[in-house]
């Protein structure tokens, strides 16, 4: 596992951070849902990230939206998909920040999401077998997960 800091460097009080490191999920699906729940609650963004693993409400997608279809039920976009692996992995990284506020002593209904930042990980090689003895290159993507939530 890579020993990465983390890219903001806050030592206030009212603030709370977790991160995970090379998560096997798709670094285009991890990017726009940092994007989407950038500025929500931790309440609203478990509440909405859990309706997208159900598969009711769905992930706008603005930045990686070619050859994305329109899903119903977006404001202001046409564009987006059900990241479902992602959004689980982002459940439990917001439960986590979630209680590193509650062991600093803030308040848990008051949590806003002032940072969150995706980036792309290590690659890991492998090969696909093929016919007559042949074998394709494969990369395993990671992605590299931040999050800092303030007290409002």
């Amino acid at each position: 596992m890579a020993r990465t800091k983390y890219s903001l460097k806050n030592e206030e009080e009212t603030v709370a951070r977790a991160k995970a490191n090379e998560l096997p999920i798709s670094p285009k699906h991890a990017i726009e849902i940092a994007n989407f729940i950038r500025g929500m609650t931790t309440g609203e963004a478990i509440s909405y990230l859990e309706d997208v693993i159900a598969l009711k409400k769905a992930i706008p997608f603005k930045r990686f939206n070619r050859d994305v279809a329109h899903k119903k039920g977006l404001v202001g976009w046409d564009a987006g998909r059900y990241p479902v692996k992602a959004s689980g992995r982002y459940i439990t990284l917001l439960k986590s920040v979630e209680k590193n506020a509650e062991y600093s002593g803030l308040d848990l209904n008051n949590l806003k999401i002032v940072h969150v930042s995706a980036n792309r990980g290590r690659s890991a090689k492998g090969i696909f077998p093929r016919a007559m003895g042949r074998a394709t290159q494969k990369l395993a993507e990671s992605v590299n997960i931040e999050v800092l939530v303030r007290e409002v």
